[in-house]
């Protein structure tokens, strides 16, 4: 059954932030979201809508403010020939048959419909809507889509998996692996990571299972970005525990900034141009040397919309990594607009990392 987020109300499609919290915390429960809908405040089509959703065969989660929510209530309870009644200070229809503070459930005789009311700085309600599917995820690296699909496909049958490939970067692909009944994911993993011993890692989020690792291990990170602008840093420190592996970030954006924070020759830069694999190389050395960290990550690119030339043009990136003992340079030509050139540079960066230890993460 698939599941359709409607938002109701015109701060859902005005303040993305708080549409994106809303669907990170939806995401976390019910795995995937099919479709998504916005209705804007007054808006007469309502009724009709939500009965049509309503007598389709779906997972429903509404969205609401304070300001809509008892309009909603009584357009379902009109759609479901319902009453609604006061519990815990919330008007919500009589047949709701679990329901929480600003969130309830009602299963009509085709769909499932969780309502939840949420507005601006407040915690997400809880989601009472259930999801029955067995679900796994895990990264693999240094493969082609064609080889990977010939190598976990007949896995895959054996034990009656289905699968959906995603790549992040090149040459790193997110394996979304489901089972609805029968099947056995874990013996599926199992199978996967014996062909492929040092190129799988089992987890739902790469930089939580990077945390996690060098946690444990004792080991920090740091960052040296330029076009990036501290996207690298903002992906880990999003998530619980960065403090403990993530030493800090340098952005770097100018040249002064990048020989005087970094120490990258001068004559280098002036030579090779700050676009290039001579500057991440020493803009990752500068980094350990000033964190003390294990590891450090450095990017320098063109990440548009303007500024390329015929030699270097938009999209044009260098990302090197770096450990105590080893360090690697590489060039990229990412496409897309700014943000996912900086999004495409961050991860490759990311890969880049687990690559150079795969004692350590894989």
């Amino acid at each position: 059954m698939k599941t359709h987020l409607i938002f109701i109300g015109n701060k859902f499609t005005y303040n993305l932030p708080l549409q994106e919290y809303i669907e990170r915390s939806v995401e976390a429960q019910v795995d995937f979201i099919d479709r998504k809908s916005f209705i804007k405040d007054g808006d007469t089509s309502l009724f009709l809508y939500l009965e049509e959703e309503l007598n389709a065969a779906k997972r429903l989660i509404i969205v609401t403010s304070k300001q809509n929510f008892s309009t909603v209530g009584k357009v379902i309870c009109t759609v479901t020939n319902d009453n609604q009644v006061l519990r815990d200070g919330m008007l919500i229809p009589q047949k709701a048959s679990l329901f929480e503070e600003r969130s309830y459930l009602l299963e009509s005789e085709h769909s499932f419909v969780n309502v939840l009311q949420v507005d601006e700085g407040q915690k997400m309600p809880e989601i009472l809507l259930q999801y029955s599917e067995i679900k796994a995820v895990v990264h693999i690296f240094e493969e082609e889509r064609e080889g990977l699909i010939n190598i976990l496909s007949p896995i895959a049958q054996t034990y009656e998996v289905q699968f959906d490939l995603t790549q992040e970067v090149e040459g790193w692909f997110r394996v979304d692996i489901h089972s609805k009944k029968y099947g056995d994911i874990t013996k599926f993993m199992e199978a996967s990571k014996k062909l492929l011993p040092k190129k799988l890692i089992a987890s739902s989020n790469i930089m939580e299972y990077i945390i996690e690792r060098l946690s444990g291990s004792g080991k920090k990170v740091t960052f040296a970005e330029s076009c990036t602008g501290g996207l690298l840093a903002y992906y880990f420190t999003k998530h619980n525990g960065a403090s403990k592996i993530l030493e800090g970030s340098l952005v770097t954006y100018s040249n002064a900034l990048k020989e005087n924070w970094l120490a990258v020759d001068h004559g280098v830069l002036e030579a090779n141009g700050a676009v290039s694999a001579e500057v991440v190389r020493e803009m990752s050395e500068g980094a350990l040397n000033v964190s003390g960290a294990d590891y450090a990550l450095s990017i320098s690119g063109i990440a548009g919309d303007t500024g390329g030339t015929d030699e270097k043009p938009v999209g044009t990136v260098y990302v090197g990594a770096r450990s105590q003992t080893q360090h690697s340079e590489k060039h990229f030509h990412f496409f897309g607009d700014r943000n996912y050139v900086q999004h495409q540079s961050a991860m490759m960066a990311i890969k880049m990392l687990l690559l150079l230890d795969k004692e350590t993460f894989f």
